[in-house]
């Protein structure tokens, strides 16, 4: 992916950056920057910077629990500062990035300081390429005291609390910054996938979605036709007897793990239940056999009644053919290995009295 060109500035080493990355730290570092400059500031301190970071990569790990990999520390900073701060994992990007880069607890000041040992100055590394023999320590000098200069026309001057854009490179960065930032969460995505490999639709796990969709489709031209059908239903978690005018539709493998709200997964539940389940995972042993004769029910009597129905083709993601039977070991094989992993990826297990 190539960068949009510029008569006057070194495009090759902004490029150049983002070569030979182990981590999320330069993708969510730049990010930052261009969230700043779109702020209108161009004078910006670290502090501010770092807080971007963790706030824009919070619900990736505290909603979504991806795995940033054992050398990334972000997600070691944010549990963190999620201990420190008390924010809720669900909250709104900038509500955790002000509630972050305003606070006075030393916890959350010393987790955030502790990126300014790398990701600032070796960002800028390409421009300043090591010299023979130079130390580490000797060449982060260098790069401090020569960008402040803006030798080589780097992008920013490096001071101890704070940088500067490098006033050339205003214009490119925020004309293009659409470009810039899709490139960053693409980046972010392929190299994420690679530490989860069997988690699904990672890109759509990187920003927080403006709000969940209704599932009001799925109740009106699924659900509905069942319950209406049978007269009523029984919730498989409390029991309770689920009307047309009360019951909730609930994820049966989290939403926060599948991020998707095909019929498959989806079956009708005690509403009090529903709003208290969360994340948590439901045990195979003790929920899947009743899911899966409500799932043949339904299926069979939507399939019935409205056979050229639309919403009938969430099951062909599961299924290769049409003309399918949809059998109890068949429905498991997709269920219980999304359920492991999500376990193995950090998600709970529903508690039982």
């Amino acid at each position: 992916m190539n960068f949009p060109a510029s008569n006057n500035l070194p495009i090759n080493l902004l490029s150049a950056c983002f070569n030979r990355t182990t981590s999320t730290y330069k993708y969510y570092w730049f990010l930052a920057i261009l969230q700043s400059l779109e702020n209108g500031r161009s004078n910006i301190p670290k502090i501010e910077i770092f807080s971007r970071m963790i706030a824009n990569s919070w619900y990736t790990v505290n909603y979504f629990n991806i795995s940033f990999g054992k050398q990334d520390l972000i997600q070691k900073a944010i549990l963190s500062i999620n201990q420190s701060e008390k924010i809720p994992i669900n909250e709104k990007k900038e509500v955790v990035f002000n509630r972050i880069y305003e606070s006075n607890n030393r916890i959350t000041y010393n987790t955030l300081w502790h990126f300014n040992k790398n990701v600032p100055h070796w960002f800028l590394s390409p421009w300043f390429p090591k010299f023979k023999s130079e130390t580490d320590s000797i060449r982060q000098n260098r790069i401090y005291n020569e960008s402040k200069k803006f030798t080589n026309k780097c992008l920013y001057a490096l001071y101890k609390d704070y940088l500067i854009i490098n006033d050339s490179w205003i214009e490119y960065l925020v004309s293009n910054a659409k470009f810039l930032k899709d490139f960053c969460y693409w980046n972010l995505a392929l190299f994420l996938q690679s530490k989860n490999p069997n988690v699904p639709d990672i890109p759509n796990k990187l920003i927080k979605p403006a709000r969940r969709n209704s599932l009001a489709k799925q109740k009106a031209q699924f659900w509905d036709i069942v319950i209406k059908e049978l007269g009523s239903l029984q919730c498989i978690y409390t029991g309770k007897d689920l009307t047309i005018k009360n019951y909730a539709l609930e994820h049966f493998v989290p939403y926060s793990f599948v991020s998707h709200d095909l019929i498959w997964n989806l079956i009708p539940a005690d509403p009090s239940f529903n709003s208290s389940k969360g994340s948590r995972l439901p045990q195979i042993g003790r929920y899947f056999k009743s899911f899966y004769e409500i799932q043949k029910t339904a299926f069979e009597i939507v399939k019935k009644k409205k056979p050229k129905s639309k919403i009938l083709l969430d099951y062909l993601t599961i299924y290769d053919e049409h003309d399918f039977e949809l059998t109890e070991q068949g429905l498991k094989k997709i269920i219980q290995p999304l359920i492991s992993i999500a376990s193995n990826n950090g998600f709970e297990f529903m508690k039982y009295e």
